[in-house]
């Protein structure tokens, strides 16, 4: 028998969180600088970022920059190149403003593709499953809509068997099915938009399967990598060559919720030749040796090896700073039929002009929309602070850390959880797949609750971090009791998950 507090604290964590919310808010936000000013308009210009449109009216509004800032640009006329305070601090300070997307307003964002034709990209953390399934989607978007799910983080899971990249699609696909998805999932990838992983085979197969059918909305929870991916497929043979010097990344962090609105990028029209140059390409990188790689991309490979298991290359075939080779005239004939606005391979010239799309580019164009995540209300990362969120959120390959637990034996991880082994006739085998910043401490079932009270927020227990006044807002462990029965050595007999942790 076994005794978890943690597994059904998020309920109550809500609760609480609720209750606490203006001294937590006063603990979690960070200085504004600069002063508003309500009576100047609201741009129809959005942050390159996030996507909120920006403004200097309100602090706690998405898209914010102070007024001095804002009108300064304003009078310059570089406020389309902009970033909003909260994306400015997340990028460059690593410090999050206490902004975010309600579920209303998600809805009434991602509610906007059902009166299109369009393909939907459903991005889930794989270490977060399956919370990080969104059930309601179908209902959101329409059950008309094709959706290819993404198993984001890949990188991150250590393989156990030869065959656990099949077993990990499979269980995804069995999450999808309990969701109520359906027919609705006509595909499955597993990926790592941090390091390219399955990045070049996505590619591929949406070029093959939705072809240039319509729009593709990238969706999912909060925290998943949707914005990741976004600034990746920009840098790839999904967009139209131009679109990255022209289009700011969005803003990525460990935060959830760093996309407020809607960003885009127009879509590369796969023809024929396009495709056939492509698979060109891929079939030379695949017959290249370390060896032949520019130091650019062998620096790329070892930094994301050391980071995770797996690790994929992204190239491009079509680029818009004129790759060709100096005397050679390249054009691509399916540029030549009628009606198409596609990229063509353009020769360097000396000119520095800001990069910007024609109308003709972009009159026919289909887009790549990323869309805000939505804030799972069961989160433990959202009881957590900044430092305590980059703890938490792995950025690593995890390392499982396996633990033998005799009868009367507590485990922690970090102040975040405990587990109880009260009794049985045998020791057992935990296994903990988290950050390897959050630490394990095993001790007596006597001592456990000695412990937690001296040692909960200092360095023993790690998470969460700022000692015993930190503790008093933090919401208590709630027990609950279960009966385990063992399947052997060689198989888990079950999985305690926390929300993110």
């Amino acid at each position: 028998m076994f005794r978890f507090r943690g597994g059904k604290l998020f309920d109550f964590f809500c609760l609480r969180a609720k209750k606490k919310k203006k001294k937590k808010a006063g603990k979690s936000e960070h200085k504004v600088f600069g002063t508003p000013d309500v009576d100047e308009p609201v741009s129809d210009t959005c942050c390159s970022g996030c996507g909120a449109m920006l403004h200097c009216t309100a602090i706690e509004a998405p898209g914010y920059l102070p007024s001095e800032k804002y009108k300064a640009l304003l009078q310059e006329g570089n406020l389309a190149k902009a970033t909003c305070q909260r994306c400015h601090l997340l990028t460059h300070h690593h410090k999050a403003l206490n902004l975010q997307v309600s579920r209303d307003q998600y809805k009434a964002v991602v509610q906007q593709i059902r009166r299109h034709r369009a393909l939907v990209l459903l991005i889930v953390d794989l270490l977060d499953l399956p919370d990080s399934i969104i059930p309601d989607l179908p209902e959101l978007v329409g059950t008309n809509k094709h959706v290819v799910v993404l198993g984001n983080k890949i990188d991150l899971l250590p393989g156990d068997s030869p065959s656990y990249l099949r077993r990990i699609k499979q269980q995804l696909i069995q999450y999808c099915q309990e969701a109520g998805f359906g027919s609705q999932v006509t595909d499955v990838h597993l990926i790592s938009a941090k390091t390219g992983y399955g990045i070049e085979n996505l590619i591929s197969s949406l070029q093959r399967s939705w072809k240039y059918k319509g729009d593709v909305y990238l969706v999912g929870s909060a925290n998943a990598g949707k914005s990741t991916l976004f600034n990746t497929l920009l840098e790839s043979d999904y967009c139209k060559s131009k679109a990255s010097d022209v289009i700011h990344k969005a803003t990525i962090s460990p935060w959830p919720g760093t996309t407020l609105n809607l960003l885009k990028f127009p879509i590369i029209n796969p023809t024929p030749h396009r495709m056939f140059r492509r698979q060109e390409r891929l079939a030379e990188a695949s017959r290249q040796t370390e060896s032949e790689l520019s130091q650019e991309e062998l620096r790329r490979l070892r930094h994301f090896s050391k980071q995770g298991y797996l690790v994929g290359r992204i190239g491009r075939t079509f680029r818009s700073d004129g790759g060709s080779r100096p005397g050679v005239f390249e054009f691509d004939p399916d540029s030549l039929a009628f009606g198409e606005n596609e990229d063509e391979e353009t020769t360097t010239g000396p000119s520095k002009a800001p990069v910007e799309f024609t109308h003709n580019e972009l009159k026919d164009a289909h887009w790549l929309y990323d869309t805000p995540g939505i804030m799972k209300e069961k989160d433990i990362l959202n009881l957590l602070n900044d430092q305590e969120v980059r703890s938490v959120v792995p950025t690593y390959a995890i390392v499982p850390r396996t633990f033998v637990l005799k009868p009367s034996m507590s485990l922690f991880v970090g102040a975040l959880a405990r587990i109880d082994f009260l009794e049985g006739n045998k020791s057992c085998w935990f296994s903990v797949v988290a950050s390897g910043y959050v630490p394990v401490h095993i001790t007596s079932l006597e001592k456990a609750d000695s412990i937690y009270e001296k040692h909960a927020g200092h360095v023993l227990l790690g998470v969460p971090t700022g000692g015993s006044e930190r503790m008093k807002e933090f919401p208590p462990l709630v027990p609950q009791e279960f009966r385990l029965e063992g399947r052997g050595y060689l198989e888990a007999a079950a999985d305690i998950k926390l929300s993110s942790a």
